[in-house]
């Protein structure tokens, strides 16, 4: 069975991306090199250009999944740890920093992506996944009365932050983030 040429375009995105990914999590993006990149993926670097402008989109697909992809985590997260509005901010919480535990998704998002993406670009991607859901959640507790009410988009931006540090933690320190982020947010009830 012959395979259409958009089953074929997905197909070799898709192995550029996947290849991509295994090495700027391992590598970094300054210590990946294109040609790298279209070994490991099986494609010629034709292909990778007829796909992606160059190694930044690439990257910048890279980033885009990796963020989609903690976020489908932290969308899909249940606690059964406290009632009402504020398990699920718990719950996203725990989730997002399960995810970060995977030292490559860390570089890639929390490292390279500001640095080579820019700050600007970054949270615009990240605006599209995880900050959305955060804003809906904050919402959603202050609406329900549930936090007390102060400026959502501001929380939601001071929120982000500081998982982010929880996500850069050393292992051995992430238990005592999860604490105080969980102390935090349990300090923002009406």
């Amino acid at each position: 069975m012959r395979r259409s040429q958009s089953e074929r375009r997905e197909q070799t995105q898709r192995a550029l991306v996947s290849a991509a990914r295994a090495l700027f999590a391992e590598k970094g993006f300054a210590g990946t090199s294109t040609p790298e990149i279209v070994t490991a993926a099986g494609v010629t670097r034709g292909a990778l250009y007829h796909h992606f402008a160059d190694k930044l989109a690439l990257f910048e697909a890279v980033v885009e999944e990796e963020h989609l992809l903690v976020s489908m985590s932290i969308n899909a997260a249940e606690s059964d740890e406290e009632p009402g509005p504020i398990k699920a901010l718990l719950a996203g919480c725990d989730a997002f920093l399960n995810a970060m535990q995977d030292s490559g998704r860390r570089q890639i998002m929390l490292i390279d992506a500001p640095a080579v993406l820019g700050r600007a670009k970054v949270d615009e991607i990240d605006a599209r996944h995880g900050m959305e859901t955060l804003v809906c959640g904050l919402r959603d507790a202050m609406d329900a009365g549930a936090l007390r009410k102060v400026p959502v988009e501001a929380l939601a931006q001071l929120f982000g932050a500081m998982f982010d540090r929880a996500a850069l933690a050393a292992p051995e320190d992430v238990a005592d983030y999860r604490k105080s982020i969980k102390a935090l947010i349990r300090g923002l009830k009406a």
